[in-house]
């Protein structure tokens, strides 16, 4: 291939340019702040699972690392997540939150969907509303989307934590029918550099907030925030819980440990802590 060759191919679709790492590495690495190195990688199976294992050989609180294309990146229940290359953002983050005690630990993936949240409102002009425990949704002509997903894993000494999030991403790329994208949301801006800063940036503040407050989610305004943000909640859900049960129910409340409280018919009250969660109707349109 000739670097003329090289040049046309790397810039084969002008809406997808690369990320700019220096800039990056300037905008978010500073002295005594949360973020200690960033990479970014052309293609990677998975970003978390390269992290977890960079973790468990000892890690740096506060590293970072971004692909441009995931080959083989994972949600929850062992779903995959794939993307076309520079599409969307991403990355894993590594966490150590030595102090707050570790049953607290499981506000982590709930702590980092507040900050996308808020960064992407920001950073995109997009609402993002939050699907209990770790989905991403957009609103695309009027219908509920799923533009993300968060995924944290015990590694090392700490928890690594994962998002995938769609940004670019045209109506017939979606993966399937009940995708969106920020792009098909209307976002004013997809500029995936602006984007992930943004992001980092409002992980950082939250992430310093919830641990000032020794991880108490009310103390530092994350249970109060994640309530605010969460679409699951006023919603008749359908919930898949461990050992094959099913309940269908109102979401009616997020606890103090980060739990789904489901209402049932009969007034009972269920606290829900791993489940797939499936929103039948309510606040919203369509099933997500």
């Amino acid at each position: 291939m000739t670097p003329s060759d090289a040049f046309q191919n790397r810039w084969s679709d002008l809406d997808r340019p690369p990320l700019n790492v220096a800039a990056l590495r300037r905008g978010l690495l500073r002295p005594g702040g949360l973020w200690t190195s960033l990479d970014v990688v052309e293609t990677i199976g998975s970003t978390n699972t390269e992290l977890a294992r960079r973790a468990a050989a000892g890690l740096d609180e506060g590293t970072v690392l971004v692909a441009e294309e995931q080959t083989a990146g994972r949600g929850r229940l062992d779903r995959t997540w794939t993307a076309p290359a520079r599409s969307g953002l991403f990355f894993s983050v590594y966490l150590e939150p030595g102090d707050v005690p570790a049953e607290r630990w499981g506000w982590l993936p709930l702590l980092t969907g507040v900050a996308a949240a808020t960064g992407l409102a920001r950073a995109a002009g997009v609402d993002t509303a939050l699907k209990w425990p770790n989905d991403l949704l957009v609103t695309v002509e009027g219908m509920e989307r799923k533009a993300g997903g968060i995924l944290a894993e015990r590694a090392g000494d700490g928890v690594v934590v994962g998002m995938g999030l769609n940004v670019s991403l045209r109506a017939d790329e979606l993966p399937v029918p009940t995708a969106g994208s920020l792009a098909l949301a209307g976002a004013v801006s997809t500029d995936r550099d602006t984007l992930l800063r943004g992001v980092l940036r409002s992980l950082e503040h939250w992430y310093g907030q919830w641990r000032a407050a020794d991880g108490d989610a009310a103390a530092s305004g994350l249970q109060e925030a994640y309530a605010a943000g969460c679409a699951t909640l006023g919603r008749t859900v359908r919930a898949q819980l461990p050992g094959d049960r099913t309940l269908t129910a109102e979401a009616v409340a997020i606890d103090s440990d980060g739990r789904l409280i489901l209402s049932t018919d009969d007034g009972l009250q269920e606290p829900v802590s791993a489940a797939d969660i499936v929103h039948l109707r309510g606040a919203g349109g369509g099933l997500a």
